[in-house]
């Protein structure tokens, strides 16, 4: 069997001073073919230090899109050089790289599409300095989606996952939000899709040059998480109407799925 090409995809804003050293560990992997940039219009030095970098494509938006513009780039990237398997790793070094190979070992196996990295897992998210109220909303925002969603990851809320060419593909990446919440929906339409999310225990790093949302942002946020949970419940029950759950792409996806295996 051929190895699957490996796309990291990293997400950039204001990243000048820790994207070199996230990069440094992520080619450090032989598993990573190639390393995707997209600066979200910074306005410090990212762009040049990503374009000095080996093994690197750096897009720059003329205009800042937001978190979740930002991703929908990486992925069309991604997929238009030939991935097979994407890896998205925040240039702030807030997730270590080391992880890399365990995460695509899972996608590579077939056995997952999608799988996240936990800073709950290892139960080390408060010593790792996770600020308590984030800690707090995280377990409630999980919770709310494991109940309306009906699964049972131990976060929804980690920047740091891999998908399969194939799910990406299948996704409806355009009809989701540009902001934070992007991450929240793309999970929600994995499980709409019938795809069990793995996970790996990813130890917590909150350094002070690590990038972070304002407390107003987190605010917003929830309350996307939220929304995204109930929408995706309401489909189910086929009282929702929504271009992100709707029945006919599950249907592909799952008959796709089944004659491929």
């Amino acid at each position: 069997m051929p190895k699957p090409k490996v796309v990291v995809v990293m997400p950039a804003y204001n990243a000048q001073h820790t994207i070199e050293k996230t990069w440094r560990e992520v080619v450090a992997h032989d598993v990573v073919d190639l390393v995707i940039v997209v600066d979200d219009a910074s306005s410090d030095e990212t762009m040049s230090v990503a374009e000095g970098l080996d093994k690197v494509i750096a897009h720059r938006h003329p205009r800042n899109l937001g978190y979740g513009g930002n991703q929908k780039t990486c992925y069309q990237l991604a997929l238009d050089h030939g991935a097979d398997i994407v890896v998205m790793v925040h240039p702030d070094y807030q997730y270590t790289p080391k992880l890399i190979p365990a995460m695509v070992g899972m996608i590579s196996s077939g056995l997952y599409s999608c799988v996240l990295a936990s800073r709950i897992l290892g139960g080390g998210a408060l010593e790792g300095g996770m600020p308590m109220w984030r800690y707090v909303a995280n377990r409630f925002l999980t919770l709310f989606g494991n109940m309306l969603l009906g699964t049972k990851v131990s976060e929804f809320h980690t920047g740091y996952r891999a998908f399969s060419r194939d799910l990406l593909e299948a996704l409806p990446l355009a009809a989701n939000s540009d902001d934070f919440v992007f991450d929240n929906q793309i999970l929600a339409e994995t499980v709409w899709l019938g795809c069990a999310i793995g996970e790996v225990s990813c130890p917590t790093s909150y350094a002070a040059d690590a990038s972070s949302i304002t407390f107003w942002r987190s605010v917003k946020y929830g309350f996307g998480c939220l929304n995204t949970a109930a929408q995706f419940r309401l489909a189910k029950w086929g009282l929702l109407k929504s271009d992100r759950f709707p029945p006919s792409r599950y249907l592909a996806y799952s008959t796709w799925r089944h004659r491929a295996n």
